[in-house]
């Protein structure tokens, strides 16, 4: 590629809304777009003509890169519980596996046209990867006790040790993020409450399964019996008749962002405590994976009724049968028609952007930023537009 390399397509899309039309991508030879301009101002036989249509490089909010070695060795349809169960149980492979599969999977994304990623680690099995990848990550080295404060300083110390290992070069970060209401005493919440600066994104699970809001409301339920299984004592378990989300909305730091991911089960009610909580309070939903687990998708005219800050996930392929934000897009516009195009577009790039904190570099195509240029073969139509059988390829 050589400076002032010219792209142009059909149609524009900016990523906030905006529509562009016989206009030029100016961007220099790393992808930093240095203008924008009028097509007439230039000579057609210096510009990359493209039929279709332009987007700026996807968002993946929430990412399990690590357990990328697990691609369909898990059932669907199995519930949260018995996916978590599957997924201790299996995730134990040869490491020279794991290794392969994390490197294959992270070059498919970025082959998606996914510029940043949102990722859970457990383990350090991803950092390599990550530290030399044309994708951003944020790391969010996630911690869980299972409600037994007897074991939170051997998981701080435990998980301490993994986040100092991840990758926080370039354009890398890191936080230390609860896993879920369910699995985190209040002695663990209190500590990663404060474990972060206060422009870090935290992210956590949330509302996923209803015996996860079973569990605290009624002390009963699957969640419970799995809990047991594992030896947590279940007469710890905080706040009973209260939801999860108000449990976790005790503890979490509002003056950061936080990232509620999936929310299968979220009600009107709900959202509404979260958006109160902060001006920071973003919602991911993770469709393929919710569908490969539960069968079962948010209601996403609730969040979009109360103006909320949307983004997209693609969660693990231990969950999913692809890592593909362009797939994620589909799945909701073909489960819930009312939703549009437009709205799906903006939660997987300018939104996603935004709360992962990218939001000065991806997200929008825009002047001064390197945010990945995508072409979609989708004649844009406005909300109409038809992406059930188009394809997304990288053109920078």
């Amino acid at each position: 590629m050589t400076a002032n390399h010219k792209i142009t397509a059909d149609h524009i899309l900016v990523g906030d809304g905006k529509v562009l039309t016989d206009t030029v991508i100016i961007t220099d030879n790393l992808g930093k777009i240095i203008a924008i301009d009028d097509i007439v101002n230039h000579d057609k036989s210096s510009i990359q003509k493209h039929r279709g249509t332009i987007i700026p490089g996807l968002i993946n909010t929430h990412c399990h890169l690590e357990l990328s070695h697990l691609k369909g060795a898990i059932p669907t349809g199995t519930g949260l519980v018995n996916f978590i169960t599957n997924v201790v149980q299996l995730r134990e492979v040869d490491q020279e596996i794991i290794d392969a599969k994390i490197k294959e999977a992270d070059a498919n994304m970025y082959a998606n046209g996914i510029q940043a990623v949102g990722d859970i680690s457990n383990k350090i099995d991803t950092a390599d990867t990550k530290s030399s990848s044309p994708i951003a990550y944020y790391t969010f080295v996630e911690m869980f006790d299972f409600m037994n404060e007897n074991n939170t300083q051997q998981t701080i110390d435990q998980y301490n040790s993994v986040f100092e290992k991840q990758s926080d070069t370039c354009y890398n970060k890191k936080s230390k993020v609860p896993h879920a209401p369910y699995s985190v005493s209040p002695k663990l919440f209190e500590y990663l409450a404060n474990a972060n600066e206060e422009n870090s994104t935290i992210s956590i699970h949330n509302q996923e399964t209803p015996s996860e809001n079973e569990m605290f409301l009624s002390n009963a339920g699957q969640m419970v019996d799995f809990f047991k299984n594992v030896g947590m004592p279940i007469e710890s378990i905080p706040f009973k008749g209260i939801k999860s989300i108000e449990y976790a909305l005790k503890y979490l730091n509002k003056n950061q962002k936080t990232l509620f991911v999936h929310n299968t089960q979220c009600t009107a009610e709900d959202i509404k405590k979260g958006n109160a909580f902060s001006d920071k309070t973003y919602w991911a939903t993770c469709p393929n994976a919710n569908l490969y687990i539960e069968n079962t998708l948010p209601n996403y005219q609730l969040f979009i009724d109360q103006n909320c800050k949307m983004t997209i996930g693609t969660d693990s392929l231990s969950s999913n049968w692809q890592l593909s934000i362009w797939e994620e897009m589909k799945t909701i516009l073909k489960y819930q028609s009312y939703v549009t195009f437009d709205q799906v577009l903006q939660w997987a790039t300018v939104n996603g952007a935004k709360a992962l904190g990218y939001e000065d570099v991806f997200g929008t195509i825009s002047v001064g930023k390197t945010p990945g240029i995508l072409l979609v073969d989708v004649d844009y139509t406005g909300v109409e537009t038809d992406i059930s059988n188009s394809v997304v390829k990288r053109i920078i």
